[in-house]
């Protein structure tokens, strides 16, 4: 029951996402033509905005492209990429002192070396264990996933398939992967699978 809940409260946060990045969306592509309006003030100084207002506009709309990425991927990348932008907008918009710019290279130089160093595979995937009885249609249909199964088929029938197929036992830990998910063996009882982990990507 809590997995059934998790999984409905996962689908509404995300589809509020979907409606948020949507009307950021439009938003944008309004100021976009809204700039594009302006263009043709150019040769009027007092209704054309300055070199600095147009590459602040410029950048904000930039960092609100990133920010649709963000909602929509939920990845690390896009979070870096949305600090970076939002920096570079700092420094290259603000003038007021050169220890100013020197912080923001500096925490620029830290975000590309948190990505190298620290970034790792298990920040973009998330994990949800099932009893090994649960219906593998169930699962499919509350996680968005394609699980190729049988009719009435469960967790544990398709993991025991395809640990056959790959002459493997059952113990805890063992893994079979699909395209947009894995299963893995997270717990035993009387030498019998008991509970499931999916795993499914997020990218």
């Amino acid at each position: 029951m809590q997995q059934i809940v998790a999984g409905f409260l996962k689908k509404v946060t995300e589809a509020l996402e979907f409606v948020i990045s949507i009307i950021l969306a439009i938003g944008i592509i309004l100021l976009c033509f809204r700039m594009i309006g302006v263009m043709s003030n150019i040769p009027n100084l007092e209704v054309w905005p300055n070199y600095d207002d147009l590459l602040e506009t410029c950048f904000n709309l930039i960092i609100g492209v990133e920010l649709i990425r963000m909602m929509y991927y939920h990845t690390p990348d896009t979070v870096f990429e949305v600090l970076l932008f939002a920096i570079a907008r700092q420094i290259i918009t603000d003038h007021s002192s050169i220890w100013g710019s020197l912080v923001g290279v500096t925490a620029i130089a830290v975000l590309f070396a948190t990505r190298k160093y620290l970034f790792c595979e298990f920040d973009i995937s998330d994990t949800i264990i099932f009893r090994a009885s649960a219906k593998v249609k169930s699962i499919n249909s509350l996680l968005s996933l394609d699980i190729p199964h049988e009719p009435n088929e469960t967790l544990m029938d398709v993991v025991n398939r395809q640990l056959a197929q790959n002459e493997q036992t059952a113990r805890i830990g063992a893994c079979v992967y699909f395209h947009d998910c894995g299963l893995r063996v997270a717990k035993l009882h009387n030498e019998k699978i008991s509970r499931i982990e999916v795993i499914r990507s997020i990218h």
